[in-house]
């Protein structure tokens, strides 16, 4: 059972390491750059908080 568990936690590992290795290729190096495109035209990336902040305020 003991080293089923030590797979277990090498596999993890691995696939962290593997996820790491991923965000930074397709963030850092901009890999995709219509990913980059379809994030701003969605506003996913957008920082606009000011219409929640309004509607907060609106509610007191």
């Amino acid at each position: 059972m003991k080293t089923f568990e030590r797979i277990l936690i090498k596999i993890a590992i691995i696939q962290f390491v593997f996820l790491i290795i991923a965000q930074v290729f397709f963030h850092r190096l901009d890999a995709f750059p219509e990913l980059k495109q379809i994030t701003q035209y969605e506003g996913v990336t957008n920082k606009n908080h000011s219409e929640v902040l309004k509607s907060i305020r609106s509610k007191e």
